[in-house]
């Protein structure tokens, strides 16, 4: 594409050649002349023009640049280039059709240019949208619904129950609605007995589910992931939780059931949410931080650390409280 299409398609303004034509994305460091690198900072910037990328990405602060290399200016440069490269390598399409190997019940209903590959499995009632992609032995169980433009990876389990919006993505491994982790405790004998596993899991649109993750059907109600909800790899979600649109959790968090995550929400990685929690709107959790069961962490942009967790302006000052009374010992 030349810079002037790409421009047109992501909003901003070309300073210099704007017929140049680009292939592909690169970093700085490996870029060639057929790549478009971007900067975030103004002190990036010369070592991207010294580059032998093609041109730059760049924010305002390069509109009045003059240099050997057009520049694509923009507000926001990240999230520009990120656009830019979904133009430049879009998603792979995959055959419509489905595998000689795959048993699919005479009952699912599969929408258009649907894709279903090897050793895929379609129980009964199953509904399938539009363009979507079922990967290789992948397992969906009876009555589940997807929509359209789904990307389902290899090896998923989605259990019945389960509903997913459009556009939703999930990776290797992952098993959703699986049952949750209940049990009732017989007091006289010491055994313990399922609560019943018997609710939902609706998945909103856009969401993307990161490889083996686990997220269990609600007890008696739903789990519920909203629009736009990015989740890492190895991120267990029980029973009853709700989560907001928007949020992002990264790798090894655990949340227990009941919880609830609020739209706009960021989750750093090895957090440990406890049952019946909830996470306000907004509010950061800086990896390796635990919210306690029944707590309330609120605070929209606030930045919350350490076990259990509290503003990050705190955990410091304890830290240097700590660190000089070990000096003093």
């Amino acid at each position: 594409m030349t810079l002037d299409e790409i421009a047109q398609a992501i909003g901003g303004r070309v300073n210099g050649n704007a017929t140049i034509e680009v292939s592909g994305v690169a970093s700085v460091a490996s870029a060639g002349p057929e790549h478009l690198v971007f900067v975030q900072e103004q002190e990036r910037l010369q070592e991207a023009i010294a580059s032998s990328a093609g041109a730059i990405i760049a924010g305002n602060f390069a509109a009045d640049v003059s240099c050997s290399k057009p520049l694509l200016t923009v507000a926001e440069p990240r999230l520009a280039f990120a656009r830019a490269a979904r133009l430049l390598h879009p998603p792979r399409r995959y055959p419509a059709g489905v595998h000689s190997s795959a048993v699919v019940h005479r009952s699912a209903k599969i929408g258009k240019q649907v894709s279903i590959g090897p050793n895929v499995v379609l129980g009964e009632d199953c509904a399938i949208g539009d363009r979507t992609r079922i990967g290789p032995g992948c397992c969906i169980a009876n009555a589940v619904e997807i929509g359209s433009d789904c990307f389902i990876d290899n090896n998923v389990s989605i259990y019945s129950g389960t509903r997913l919006g459009d556009r939703v993505a999930v990776h290797s491994g992952s098993v959703l609605g699986s049952e949750g982790f209940g049990y009732v405790r017989d007091p006289e004998s010491g055994r313990y007995e399922q609560f019943p596993q018997l609710g939902r899991l609706e998945i909103g649109d856009d969401a993307e589910i990161g490889a083996n993750v686990t997220i269990d059907r609600g007890a008696l109600d739903a789990t519920v992931i909203g629009r736009g909800v990015k989740i890492d790899n190895l991120v267990h979600i029980a029973h009853n939780v709700a989560i907001g649109d928007h949020v992002v959790i990264a790798a090894l968090t655990g949340i227990s059931g009941s919880s609830v995550v609020e739209s706009g929400v960021v989750v750093g990685g090895q957090v440990g949410i406890g049952d019946h929690a909830r996470v306000e709107q907004g509010v950061i959790l800086g990896s390796g931080s635990g919210v306690l069961t029944k707590k309330i962490v609120r605070g929209k942009g606030v930045v919350f650390w350490g076990r259990p967790a509290r503003p990050l302006s705190e955990y410091l000052k304890e830290l240097a409280v700590l660190a000089r009374l070990a000096k003093k010992s």
